[in-house]
């Protein structure tokens, strides 16, 4: 059977195709059109794979931009799929972070991926990628540059989670003349302190994994890791768990 997954996040599409046991992925900016990013997705995989459009039996899709595409034969949502896809890769994991581009998440597993229990926040830019994008604009930064750019022993606590006054508050602290790196620093702990009250909320149960398009910043999981307080996994695929996920549950349903 040959499937493919898709999860198309506000900053990112991310796909995999499962064949014969072969996995490919493939990851394309969402830009101004979920639809037109979810059909680069399987192009670019078909292409990957050297397979036929109609050779693909079944077509899952989840994310934000889940309902903006009409070529897919089921939506499912992202707390399943992010679930399915972080067993498949530890089957030891039993809550899951995950940060994107709007919205945070946390979620806790069974021993074979079923959602316990979960808890979001999409309503507030706070603790989200959204939130470190416009932060990093204000430091003339990218937001690829934040993680290797902090200096948490000059941390400048950030106090406001909102992202006006976050602003503000960034620009008053260069003016005084405190290091980008420890306003950087800061604003690592500010996303770590909401998501980490989020997941104090819920319970944290180890292992715990770290996914989303923020996992890649290590400055966030360092904070998330004090704010904790244990160690967690980032998977060499966390932008892609949820596209994963997708494939598998389209392949485990349809087999």
């Amino acid at each position: 059977m040959i499937v493919i997954g898709i999860d198309i996040g506000s900053v990112a599409a991310k796909g995999y195709i499962i064949s014969s046991g072969r996995h490919h992925r493939a990851m394309v900016p969402t830009g101004w059109s979920p639809r037109e990013a979810g059909q680069a997705i399987i192009d670019q995989l078909l292409d990957a794979s050297g397979l036929e459009r109609d050779q693909v039996e079944r077509i899952y899709v989840t994310g934000y931009g889940r309902v903006a595409f009409e070529h897919a034969d089921k939506t499912v949502t992202e707390i399943k799929c992010h679930a399915r896809g972080v067993a498949e890769l530890y089957p030891e994991v039993r809550t899951i972070i995950d940060i994107g581009g709007q919205d945070s998440k946390v979620i806790s597993i069974g021993e074979k991926g079923q959602v316990l229990d979960f808890a979001m926040n999409d309503k507030c830019a706070a603790g989200t990628g959204r939130f470190l994008q416009v932060m990093a604009t204000v430091l003339g930064l990218d937001v690829s540059e934040l993680g290797d750019d902090e200096d948490p022993s000059q941390m400048q606590t950030i106090s406001s989670m909102c992202t006006v006054f976050a602003e503000s508050e960034i620009i008053g602290a260069l003016a005084r003349g405190n290091s980008k790196g420890g306003i950087i620093a800061g604003l690592h702990q500010s996303v770590g302190k909401r998501v980490a009250a989020m997941a104090r909320r819920m319970g944290i149960k180890e292992q715990v994994a770290f996914t989303g398009g923020v996992a890649i910043n290590p400055g966030v999981k360092r904070a998330l890791e004090e704010e904790i307080g244990t160690k967690i996994i980032v998977p060499e695929a966390c932008q892609y768990t949820g596209a994963l996920g997708a494939a598998l549950l389209a392949y485990e349903t349809h087999r």
